[in-house]
């Protein structure tokens, strides 16, 4: 399963990540913060910068595309 989690640096998105992945699925994890890509890739998440509030349609769809 492909998941994506939107503010994926959270205490709680954190938790889930290293849950699906440790069951095999792919997570992509939304960060608006660069320096929080290495946290959510050392979890095991494909790390996207995207601020969902500034991003456009295209964008999401883009980071979304072939999630479950």
């Amino acid at each position: 399963m492909r998941t994506v989690i939107a503010g994926g640096h959270g205490q709680i998105a954190r938790r889930l990540t290293r849950l699906l992945t440790a069951r095999g699925d792919q997570v992509v994890s939304m960060v608006r913060q660069p320096a929080h890509l290495p946290d959510v890739e050392h979890d095991g998440a494909l790390g996207v910068l995207l601020d969902l509030e500034s991003a456009s349609v295209d964008q999401v769809a883009s980071s979304v595309s072939g999630s479950d």
